[in-house]
């Protein structure tokens, strides 16, 4: 008989995880996925045209809550555990809920789950979800570009819309990104990409999605996202870390596995950081991984008009998920709003409808920053109303993409922009130069 078993997820590593080792694999049953952190990803199907033949009516996808539920009515005798950004005591805690069920916990590391690439692949990864990973995998795809390198970055998964139809998701302007109705979330990945020249794919069947970046690259650059380790056998693997949350390095998932497998640290954020925390970071990598070498970067920051926000009350606004499961109290638009001389730094809580307000309720570290949450056109709305209801002077934007794309904001604004900028020597520049030379 079949192993009955259960992947808990969030809509990414668990799909991944059924693609690359359950499906057709009839040594195995998979009954139910379960959804976590990602809004009203639950009570939908994984549907039949992906989940295989064994599966005809595919996978039902239920909360996280009903997990002990589904172990007895289903008799479960495993559960994969398959989202990240978590600290190791939460996992378990998890693992002890499951086994005192009865069932197995399970999880699963690359052996079964990376693709193998016909093209080099570089990974960027994090410790946490918020280092920094989205400016340095600009910075490496600018780098192999000017090595004569053609790149596609390959974007950690974030299909929360129809499934069979994100199956295999191509970008390569903004007009792709109303084709695939991106949310919010899914901008600010692509965007900068896009901004940059960089084809951007993404979706849910990712040996499909290689396969097709493939047939016209010729390095392929996994960009991770939610602190991931790679869906592909990585050639050279980047690890970027955050002085700005020490101790973090050795105390989430998977973020000490990107840890210990890392060809090359990148140490972002030092030119914000405490000096003794950016000591500390560096002498825990060091002794987790002694090979890995390590690179210093700032990410300093842009802003159009930083006199505009002298002396005015400000709503921030900062990337989503940063905020929330990333657990940063603050990021780029604080930063910039405090230093530019902001008069006061407004809380956005008591203007907060709805699905923001709930997320508040659900995070309540992510302090007197608003998130953009944007998992989908309600949750938007909620935002937007949000800013619009805010007693404030300004809105500082420090999320990665312009937010007047999506919302309608009714308020002075100013954007703030931050790219990668190594420290010192060794760079990416001499790293990737050294590995791939330049394109002959």
């Amino acid at each position: 008989m079949p192993i009955k078993t259960i992947i808990m997820g969030a809509a990414g590593r668990d799909f991944h995880n059924f693609n690359t080792f359950f499906r057709g694999n009839k040594d195995y049953e998979v009954v139910a996925f379960t959804a976590t952190q990602i809004p009203d990803i639950e009570g939908r199907v994984y549907p039949k045209e992906l989940a295989g033949e064994l599966y005809p009516k595919g996978i039902p996808i239920r909360a996280e809550e009903e997990l002990l539920t589904l172990i007895k009515k289903h008799g479960v005798e495993q559960v994969v555990f398959a989202y990240s950004d978590v600290p190791h005591e939460y996992i378990m805690h998890k693992a002890s809920l499951v086994m005192a069920a009865g069932a197995d916990f399970r999880m699963m590391g690359t052996k079964y789950t990376q693709v193998k690439s016909t093209k080099p692949v570089v990974s960027v990864c994090a410790v946490r979800t918020g280092s920094g990973k989205s400016q340095t995998t600009r910075r490496v795809s600018l780098i192999l570009r000017d090595l004569g390198y053609k790149v596609a970055a390959i974007r950690h998964p974030m299909p929360y819309g129809n499934l069979v139809k994100q199956e295999v998701q191509r970008f390569a302007d903004y007009k792709d990104l109303v084709k695939h109705e991106c949310t919010i979330e899914e901008r600010e990945e692509y965007e900068p990409h896009i901004d940059n020249g960089v084809i951007v794919y993404a979706g849910v069947d990712y040996e499909k999605i290689v396969r097709a970046a493939e047939k016209e690259v010729d390095i392929i650059l996994w960009d991770g996202g939610n602190n991931d380790f790679s869906f592909y056998v990585p050639d050279l693997q980047i690890v970027v870390a955050d002085p700005h949350r020490p101790g973090h390095e050795s105390t989430y998932h998977p973020g000490e596995t990107n840890v210990r497998m890392a060809d090359v640290f990148v140490i972002n954020k030092v030119d914000t950081a405490d000096a003794d925390n950016v000591i500390q970071l560096r002498e825990s990598l060091r002794k987790l991984n002694p090979k890995a070498i390590q690179i210093e970067a700032a990410s300093p920051l842009f802003v159009d008009d930083p006199a505009a926000i002298q002396g005015k009350r400000v709503l921030v606004v900062e990337d989503g998920p940063t905020l929330t499961h990333g657990e940063m109290a603050y990021g780029a638009g604080y930063v910039a709003a405090r230093r530019f001389g902001a008069k006061e730094i407004v809380d956005p809580r008591p203007f907060a409808v709805k699905s923001i307000a709930a997320t508040y309720k659900k995070y309540p570290k992510t302090g007197p920053i608003l998130p953009a949450m944007g998992y989908g056109d309600a949750q938007t709305k909620d935002l937007e109303a949000t800013i619009n209801k805010a007693d404030v002077d300004m809105v500082i934007i420090g999320t990665p993409i312009d937010l007047t794309r999506v919302l309608k904001i009714r308020k002075p604004y100013q954007r703030v922009r931050y790219e990668l900028q190594e420290i010192g020597q060794p760079t990416l520049q001499d790293i990737l130069t050294k590995k791939f030379g330049k394109k002959k």
